[in-house]
């Protein structure tokens, strides 16, 4: 449902914003109580304890899942699997870390042998939640081919500009997509391999489980520099085309321990189940190298859609220790009634994406009793804020800067601001650009150069930093609302009409009206494949009034 608001809630909502800066609307809710954490002691702690050292040559495959191998062998891990998955079919299946090493090294031949894939080419991986979307994470790894995931709600159009954009040799895909990307496979000049995941045979087409059957398990990894290409991450699209972002070997795949040491607070014991899509980068987050890094158990759960009531019976079922998901998931989960369900295991909530707003995260903790511990990132980083375990969590804050960066709010200039002045959120990045940085925006040199004003890299959000060292979301840098010589950003005014029962999602955009504003209800917003608002479409349709 979209709201368009009038200048009087618009009026309001600046009034709330400024009490929000100067923490008197904050303090009315109670101070929540803290979880301890298992990999550190405190937020200090874990600021002077967070020190990488980059090696010049690193794979993950290698350096962290092979030696996670030779400690099971061991006996030095908890016997946790590696990865555990189930499905609406009551289906199961669990690989051990040996288990996940020598299915990955036969799919590795395959790209290798099969597909005649070469060290630097380029994959698209558009699969659901399937095992062999993981594998194939791996077996790019192992291979030295860059990963490239997509979203399973890609168009024809979409995996055209995709795959030309790319420039893949490979893709990988299901019987669902193989007739879209046969339709468009003679406009890619560079796709000469297709691999399908099917139980049927398709003409032009590699099937993936025959292949396995007969692929040998031996198999050597690349040795692959740190600072390589390793994967590719289309941006979600939310104004103009997707950027390709590149990430190196490095800059996830070492990079990421901020998530899993720190934000998740994970360690061999633990069973992490992340609900995102496949296509994104927080899939890669959560899903593949934050767990892995740490030794846990990769959890998933093949939904075709989202059933609120099959994640609260799997959160109940499942031995699942530490759960992953969007803002708008926990919200349609607190309207069941999760007092009936029974979270044995489950002790860390965390969520990501978009802001979480105060009254799900309070509906959570009255029903389930945990916190829900807000991150904040992007296809380009790892973690750039968080609320970790032992602080005290604000509702509504990103908490505060993870390890991995030195975050500051800055002016037009590059200037740092002071507490409670609003600016662009921003990563130092000179004299020394932190590795858990994407590297460019592939062939899209203006637009990198665009990211980076005096010595920052800015993230393209507006926010604040308060007092206390906490950073505030106000809203993206080209959704802030001018209005009579105001700067209004449309996340609180959202989270108050939120509030309402009848509001199911509302989206704020600016109006041209010159005299006022006006409410407008209707079945459903815009959204990117991804599931984020497309608010410059609201915005041409605004301004197309006039």
């Amino acid at each position: 449902m979209l709201a368009r608001v009038t200048r009087k809630m618009l009026r309001h909502a600046k009034c709330f914003q400024r009490l929000a800066i100067f923490g008197s609307v904050r303090a009315l809710h109670k101070d929540n109580r803290t979880a301890t954490p298992q990999n550190f002691s405190n937020y200090e702690s874990m600021k002077q304890d967070f020190k990488l050292g980059i090696p010049e040559y690193f794979n993950f495959a290698k350096d962290v899942l092979d030696q996670w191998t030779d400690k099971e062998k061991a006996g030095k891990k908890p016997s946790n699997p590696a990865f555990w998955w189930i499905n609406r079919n009551g289906e199961e299946m669990r690989w051990s870390f040996e288990e996940l090493g020598s299915l990955s090294r036969k799919f590795a031949n395959i790209l290798s042998e099969a597909c005649s894939l070469q060290r630097g080419d380029r994959v698209i991986l558009i699969l659901p939640r399937v095992p062999e979307w993981w594998l194939a994470n791996v077996a790019c790894l192992r291979t030295g081919t860059v990963l490239i995931p997509g979203t399973t709600q890609l168009t024809q159009k979409d995996i055209l500009y995709r795959l030309q954009s790319s420039k893949a040799n490979c893709i990988i895909t299901n019987d669902v997509l193989a007739p879209a990307v046969d339709a468009v496979a003679s406009k890619c000049e560079n796709l000469h391999s297709k691999l399908i995941v099917s139980e049927n045979s398709r003409e032009g087409w590699g099937n993936l489980k025959e292949l396995m059957k007969h692929a040998s398990d031996s198999h050597t990894c690349v040795k692959t520099k740190h600072n390589e290409i390793m994967a590719i991450f289309f941006t979600s699209g939310t104004s103009g085309y997707p950027k390709m972002t590149a990430h190196t070997h490095s800059s996830f795949g070492l990079g990421l321990s901020v998530n899993g040491r720190f934000w998740l607070d994970l360690t061999p014991s633990d069973v992490m189940w992340n609900t995102s899509d496949t296509g994104w980068a927080k899939s890669a987050w959560s899903s593949v190298f934050s767990p892995w890094i740490q030794g846990a158990c990769v959890f998933t759960h093949h939904l075709p859609r989202f059933e609120p009531t099959s994640i609260l019976q799997t959160l109940s079922k499942y031995p699942i220790t530490v759960f992953c998901s969007a803002p708008t998931v926990y919200r349609m989960l607190v309207q069941n009634d999760i007092t009936s369900y029974k979270f044995k295991s489950l002790k860390h909530c965390v969520s990501a994406g978009e802001p979480i707003t105060p009254d799900v995260t309070e509906k959570w903790r009255n029903k389930t009793g945990l916190d829900i511990y807000e991150g904040y990132g992007q296809t380009e980083t790892v973690l750039i804020c968080g609320n970790f375990k032992g602080m005290k969590i604000k509702p509504g804050s990103m908490g505060k800067p993870s390890p991995a960066f030195d975050v500051k709010i800055v002016d037009v200039n590059g200037n740092v601001l002071p507490p409670g002045q609003e600016g662009d959120i921003g990563i130092q990045v000179l004299p020394n650009r932190p590795f858990g940085l994407f590297t460019h925006y592939v062939d899209n040199p203006s637009k990198t150069a665009s990211t980076l004003r005096g010595n920052f890299y800015i993230t393209g959000d507006r926010g604040y930093m308060d007092k206390d060292g906490y950073f505030w979301f106000v809203a993206r840098a080209d959704d802030v609302i001018l209005s009579s010589g105001y700067r209004i950003g449309p996340f609180e005014v959202e989270n108050a009409l939120n509030e309402h029962p009848s509001v199911a999602e509302s989206a704020v955009v600016s109006s041209p009206d010159p005299i006022r504003g006006e409410v407008e209800f209707i079945q459903e917003l815009p959204k990117t494949i991804s599931g984020k608002t497309k608010r410059n479409e609201l915005r041409k349709k605004e301004w197309k009034t006039i």
